[in-house]
């Protein structure tokens, strides 16, 4: 049995450019070695939820995002760790270019990853209207951080064998970096793209076709036993990040203080029963935020404004970000679900909502000179622009007070929207949030605060806010005293 945290076999599949073919390459190998029989732990760098749901696909169980702007590194090579034995392989995806982050020194990036995970790279590239150049480019990421590994390349989009030939022995001999596969032009497109990036696979009926056919792709152009041979030969995972010995600890709220005794004892049981409403309109989670409302207790139950009349009795609710717009129809023909949304946070009921959840609280949404009635809980109306509104890390600073964070505290996240307000008919003080970084919702400012309810364009990391997790359960178990008749202290 390996030793946890030690010698894990992993690799990740980078690339020159966002773009580039490495998202359905590393669908592809995931595919392809789960149907001979190896276990794969997959994983994204960056704040993504769509590639994640695409290898999460392929490899039959849940993919974790690293991210070191959202995360702080420490729980980011802890998550890491006690993820990857999960599977015979790591494979992490990479985002963007290899060394493409959000300042000069290359911070967030893949290349940030790769050495503090200690993992060594595979560069896919492409070969698009050039020959020994490609070897020149591959030189130059291998010398630009001696510290990054590339240990292979993966040539993309060859035009035949005579532009394959060219392309394998001028890397291999300029740069001593073996070829591990080419892959031709191909002339369908087995995943559908939409936004910058692939159609989220609860909306695409062919989802697992499209990943049978990557499998295919991977096994007839790639090196699979090579690629698996960079993943073992890969060195022992350290056990310390930037010379800290690592240490398992509790999480710690945003203000820094350690989470108290009684947030660390579980809810007594049965615990509150927190709603996350999943389907194909709203589908971005991550993983750990569900899994970590779950660890302090409560029970979470699917629901589907898609597929359910009403909701069922509920603590509280989670509305993820998603693509609300793709089903407004859908969604506005559901009144009986909208209207029990609104009752409940009339009368106290806990919701906190992201992104497409945001949209789903406000009073319409706007699509080519067509309205869609949504809950109507907040005084707020979308439309759609053709690019995006939102897109990239935010950082919020809480300025207002409000049932989930406390003034004073600030909080990453990320946004990735194309909706924007058509209408705002609230004030400046239910705007709790001040953007540093990011556009927001309003004049730079973020997250609507009624009652109980709270929602916001930026997305964020449970591991990378633990205080959201502990102010759901702890709302959710005073609402649930309360509707007892129970007292219950704030």
């Amino acid at each position: 049995m390996q030793q946890k945290g030690m010698n894990v076999p992993r690799i990740i599949i980078s690339a020159l450019r966002g773009g580039a073919g490495k998202t359905v390459l590393s669908i592809g190998i995931i595919a392809a070695w789960k149907a001979l029989g190896i276990s794969i732990a997959p994983f994204k760098k960056g704040p993504d939820y769509i590639d994640t749901g695409w290898l999460a696909l392929a490899a039959g169980r849940p993919c974790y995002n690293l991210d070191t702007f959202l995360i702080p590194q420490e729980k980011v090579f802890e998550s890491f760790r006690s993820h990857a034995h999960a599977g015979d392989i790591a494979v992490i995806e990479g985002n963007r270019g290899l060394y493409d982050g959000i300042d000069m020194e290359g911070s967030t990036s893949t290349a940030e990853i790769a050495k503090l995970l200690n993992t060594p790279v595979v560069l896919c590239i492409n070969c698009t209207k050039s020959t020994r150049t490609m070897a020149a480019v591959v030189s130059g990421c291998d010398q630009f951080d001696p510290d990054v590994r590339i240990k292979g390349v993966i040539l993309n989009h060859v035009a035949g064998s005579r532009h394959e030939n060219i392309l394998r022995s001028s890397i291999e001999h300029h740069c001593d970096i073996p070829v591990l596969g080419a892959v031709p032009k191909l002339k369908r497109q087995y995943f559908p793209e939409r936004h910058m990036g692939l159609v989220p696979t609860p909306e695409h009926a062919w989802a697992q076709d499209s990943v049978d056919t990557a499998a295919q792709i991977a096994k007839r152009y790639l090196d699979l036993d090579a690629l698996r041979r960079v993943a073992q030969d890969a060195d022992p995972l350290r056990s310390e990040v930037s010379g800290r010995r690592m240490e398992v600890r509790g999480p710690r709220t945003e203000d820094g203080g350690q989470r108290t005794e009684a947030l660390k004892t579980r809810i007594e049981e049965p615990g509150p029963r927190i709603g996350i409403i999943k389907d194909s309109a709203f589908q971005f989670y991550y993983p750990e935020n569900i899994e970590a409302l779950e660890l302090l207790g409560a029970q979470t139950v699917f629901v589907s404004p898609l597929q359910d009349d009403s909701l069922p009795d509920l603590d509280a609710l989670y509305i993820g970000g998603g693509f609300p717009e793709t089903h407004a129809k859908a969604l506005a023909a559901n009144r009986i679900f909208r209207d029990k949304i609104k009752s409940l946070a009339e009368g106290g009921f806990p919701i906190y909502a992201e992104c497409g959840g945001l949209m789903y609280l406000g009073e319409e949404l706007v699509l080519e000179d067509r309205t869609y009635p949504m809950t109507g809980v907040l005084p707020i109306v979308f439309s759609f622009s053709k690019k995006p509104q939102g897109h990239g890390y935010s950082i919020v600073l809480v300025e207002g007070e409000n049932p989930y964070f406390k003034v004073g505290t600030k909080i990453r996240g990320h946004e990735f929207h194309y909706s924007k307000v058509l209408k705002w008919g609230g004030a400046d003080k239910d705007l709790v949030f001040r953007m540093q970084r990011g556009k927001g919702i309003h004049n730079s400012r973020d997250g609507i605060c009624y009652k109980n309810v709270l929602a916001t364009y930026s997305h964020i990391h449970a591991l990378g806010t633990p205080g959201w997790a502990e102010a759901m359960v702890h709302n959710a178990g005073v609402y649930k005293k309360l509707k007892k008749g129970q007292p219950s202290s704030k």
